[in-house]
Order: structure tokens, then C-alpha cells, then sequence
């Protein structure tokens, strides 16, 4: 039986704004259960930095019914931060025999 890890995800609200009028952003840590971490292909990482100039390192599967927003996040696991860039990609549901129906590339956080 396939089963996920916990994924540490950080949400990214703004309720004030600075001195010159633009929003500042807190992030706050949320645990994402039943996260399908993958290493990325070689072939697929190559062509992620051909594309877009970002080294995919790691694929991430997200369970069905996750509302999170996965776009251009911070995320933590396997005691290290990565960071979320491109587009999510979702099937549908009722076509997906597993668990998970998004998946999401992630770069190394520096």
C-alpha cells in the first residue's frame, strides 16, 4: 500500500500594509498529510531548467480534496525548504484510481 508523508506547507496571508502602502506577507506553517514526494527524472529536471531556468528536484503528489494553494509556496520536508514554481497540475478525480490527483515541482529554498 502506497502511503504519503506529512508535508509542511506555508500560507502566505497579508493583513497590514508598510509605510508605503504595500502588503506585508506572514507565513504560517500548515501539515499537509498523505504527500507523495518523488525525485524528479533527469529527463524531466532538464527539461523543467530549459523551460523555465528552475532545477526541479522533487515532484510532489497531492492528495484529492487538498484545497491548499500550491502555487509559488514554501515547503518543508525531509528537514529542508523547498520552494513550489510552475503550474499544478490536476486530473480529474473520477479518472485517478489512487489517492492524489495534483502534482507539484519543487526547487531547492535558498
Amino acid at each position: 500500500m502506497i502511503k504519503g508523508m506529512t508535508v509542511t506547507l506555508y500560507e502566505t496571508t497579508s493583513n497590514t500594509t508598510d509605510s508605503f502602502g504595500r502588503p506585508i506577507e506572514t507565513e504560517t506553517p500548515v501539515e499537509v498529510d498523505n504527500v507523495l514526494v518523488a525525485p524528479t527524472s533527469s529527463q524531466d529536471a532538464i527539461n523543467t531548467l530549459d523551460l523555465t531556468g528552475k532545477k526541479a528536484v522533487y515532484t510532489l503528489a497531492i492528495p484529492k480534496g487538498d484545497t491548499h494553494e500550491w502555487r509559488d509556496r514554501k515547503v518543508r520536508f525531509f528537514n529542508q525548504d523547498f520552494h513550489t514554481f510552475g503550474e499544478p497540475l490536476t486530473g480529474m478525480d473520477e479518472n485517478i484510481p489512487l489517492e492524489w490527483n495534483t502534482k507539484v515541482q519543487v526547487e531547492i529554498y535558498e
